[in-house]
């Protein structure tokens, strides 16, 4: 004989269309759920004779010492870094690490912090995908008490630890480099607007460019921050290649994969076009010519972001007063952009 499925609060949030977190709160009579929704979801509770799964409550007020990690994509060498520095402190502190992949999707992101939480993880730390728009389920962590710490791509909106790099001023150190080697028609692949770090660093772009008395050309960002969106935008680059002298990427494989486009197409780097990137990965040295760029310190800021979630975890204090450590990126000048 089959076991009787016993309802649990997914169940009922999938009869409702509403999230499993939603259905939680409703149940506890939480304020910021509507009198409505909580009707029905307790109209509808009662109805399928649901009841708490005690053992699991019971879990969920103990440590599991497991950190939730969140990141948009485990290839790229800035995270593989990070967390490596979060895997280190976590160690050494006795916590065990689990990893999620959003894949720069919203729906991905919001599925893995839910199944985190089924899991009683006991905090987090995530970097938002940039295709995420709606941002009630990170504010949902705040108001469940669920400590947590944001890193590189943070939610602006919500006050909270982080622990991000000086997006801005990286982004004006390498487009000055390119404006000391004497560029002054500097081309800039950004990222969605959306997203912070886009507009950062292209806001200490376009500082840089003003700042040397240089036109600002919106003819020259162009909207591309992969390999296939350079792929895709190819013929914007190609199109404004005959102008330009200087090249700023948002990260180091946009950059090179434009490297290798504009190689195709007969343009000398650096001799016509210095190009430079953003982060510092392996493949920087191995490229030809090598890239130049800004150092982001990936290790360093998964340790302290680690090193910040425990002691916010062991505090037990929650919403009270947050943390913010920048780290500033440092110029590592390549034969990209020697030109001099």
């Amino acid at each position: 004989m089959n076991k009787p499925h016993q309802v649990t609060i997914k169940d009922i949030a999938r009869t409702l269309g509403i999230s499993a977190s939603t259905v939680s709160r409703a149940l506890k009579d939480h304020p910021d759920i509507s009198a409505e929704t909580k009707r029905q979801v307790q109209q509808l509770a009662s109805s399928v004779n649901y009841r708490p799964n005690t053992l699991a409550l019971g879990l969920r007020k103990s440590k599991t010492n497991t950190i939730g990690i969140v990141i948009p994509e485990i290839v790229h060498h800035f995270f593989s870094t990070v967390i490596s520095g979060i895997d280190d402190v976590a160690y050494n502190a006795g916590y065990n690490t689990m990893l999620c992949q959003t894949n720069e999707s919203e729906e991905r992101e919001r599925s893995s912090i839910q199944n985190m939480i089924d899991m009683r993880i006991d905090g987090f730390l995530i970097s938002v995908s940039k295709n995420t728009t709606q941002f009630d389920h990170l504010t949902n962590l705040a108001t469940d008490g669920i400590p947590v710490v944001f890193f590189d791509r943070v939610c602006e909106g919500l006050p909270s630890n982080r622990v991000i790099t000086d997006d801005f001023e990286g982004a004006r150190i390498a487009t000055r480099h390119l404006i000391s080697q004497g560029c002054k028609r500097i081309a800039h692949l950004t990222s969605a607007s959306s997203l912070i770090i886009s507009k950062q660093r292209r806001d200490g772009y376009t500082t840089a460019l003003r700042e040397a008395g240089l036109e600002v050309n919106p003819d020259y960002i162009i909207e591309a921050d992969s390999r296939e969106a350079i792929i895709a935008n190819s013929d914007k680059l190609i199109t404004i290649a005959p102008e330009i002298d200087g090249l700023f990427a948002i990260n180091d494989s946009t950059a090179i994969t434009a490297i290798q486009l504009l190689q195709r197409n007969g343009y000398n780097i650096p001799r016509d076009i210095a190009v430079i990137g953003f982060g510092d990965g392996p493949l920087t040295e191995i490229v030809s010519p090598t890239l130049s760029t800004v150092e982001q310190k990936g290790y360093e800021m998964g340790a302290e972001a680690m090193r910040m979630l425990i002691r916010q975890m062991e505090s037990g204090i929650i919403n009270t007063e947050y943390e913010t450590r920048v780290f500033t990126p440092i110029l590592q000048p390549r034969e990209s952009t020697r030109r001099l």
